[in-house]
């Protein structure tokens, strides 16, 4: 079978590194970057140092507002499926890149298979949400990380072709931690102790485009009396630097790395501070306390299992749990058992 696979954004190298390699045992994949992430520690890094098979086809589309970002995708991909007449299209997430991928070959008839379905954080402001919404609506084949998101479809009456196979992030992690371990030096480069350490990502739009919120999460960092190491998104670096804000002595802010170095930051640190979805599972799966600075989430599980904080950007709120949230109780296994990818296989093999 000719699978023809859309990535464009950081976490989607991440998942596609994990899947990639197992489905090409027994189909002909087709790799399309968009470009939706193109700067080089968002994107050429995981390339090189996940080992992902060089997309067949960058489309470079860029930055943009939605409307024109989505629209240039969709103007592009259609003349890539024409010609390349795919069996089958496989999407993941919740980006424009999602959104665009499967729209285009729901319009052609070609079935969609979406990795990461089923995630609801039940906000419709937020456009991960609607292209989540959209796209698990639009797909033949629903892969599913939790029992949370197997609820979350059936609700919308969506039954037929949807699985369980558990979080391929989670085999991701299991498949390149050891690496990360022995070959990674990022903590003696930075000069900071292992477990002394706050880790900090923020990227989102309804963080970034917003002057109060952004500065809330600023000022509670600056105030919280520890170090904290903040890879700093290239959009957020700029909004920073519009807003006119300053960072105090115990914040080391460095350029945004690469998915080895992001784990070896991760497993190291003491709590982890982020607005990010990926990043809050990757604290989960290495057990650190999780401090979410959105107003909702789609990975309610880890909220549940009591490992994961959701503050919004309440500067006193951020505060209080950087110094005080320690999880209370032993994790769950709620994303699977490492080998989600393999039962893809299976699925798609079947299908």
């Amino acid at each position: 079978m000719k699978i023809l696979t859309v990535i464009g954004t950081r976490p989607q190298f991440i998942k596609a590194a994990a899947v990639s390699n197992i489905i090409r045992k027994d189909h002909h994949e087709v790799l399309v970057h968009t470009g939706q992430h193109y700067d080089k520690n968002m994107c050429r890094v995981f390339f090189d140092e996940l080992k992902i098979p060089k997309p067949d086809y960058n489309i470079e589309v860029g930055s943009g507002n939605h409307g024109h970002q989505t629209g240039s995708m969709l103007i592009k991909l259609e003349d890539i499926y024409l010609k390349e007449k795919p069996d089958l299209v496989l999407v993941y997430g919740d980006t424009n890149s999602t959104l665009a991928g499967a729209l285009c070959a729901s319009k052609l008839l070609i079935p969609v298979a979406h990795i990461e379905a089923g995630l609801r954080s039940f906000n419709k402001n937020m456009p991960e949400e609607q292209n989540r919404v959209l796209t698990d609506h639009l797909s033949k084949l629903l892969f599913v990380p939790t029992a949370s998101a197997l609820n979350n479809l059936s609700n919308e009456r969506i039954t037929a072709g949807v699985f369980n196979v558990g979080d391929v992030m989670f085999d991701a992690i299991l498949n390149f931690k050891k690496l990360a371990e022995e070959k990674y030096n990022i903590i003696q480069d930075l000069d900071v102790e292992p477990d002394k350490y706050i880790l900090t990502t923020i990227h989102r739009a309804e963080n970034t485009n917003s002057i109060d919120r952004l500065k809330n999460i600023i000022q509670a960092l600056n105030e919280c009396g520890k170090n904290v190491i903040l890879p700093l998104h290239p959009r957020t670096k700029k909004y920073i630097s519009d807003y006119d804000l300053t960072f105090n002595k115990n914040i080391k802010v460095i350029d945004a790395v690469g998915y080895l170095d992001m784990i070896n930051l991760e497993m190291n640190s003491e709590k982890i501070v982020t607005d990010s979805g990926g990043v809050q599972k990757e604290a989960f799966f290495m057990k650190k306390p999780c401090i979410t600075m959105r107003d909702e989430t789609e990975w309610v599980e880890t909220v549940e299992n009591g490992w994961n904080e959701v503050v919004g950007t309440n500067k006193d709120k951020i505060l209080n749990c950087i110094i005080k949230f320690e999880p209370k109780i032993k994790q769950k296994n709620i994303f699977g058992d490492g080998r989600s990818c393999e039962k893809i296989l299976e699925i798609l093999n079947s299908f």
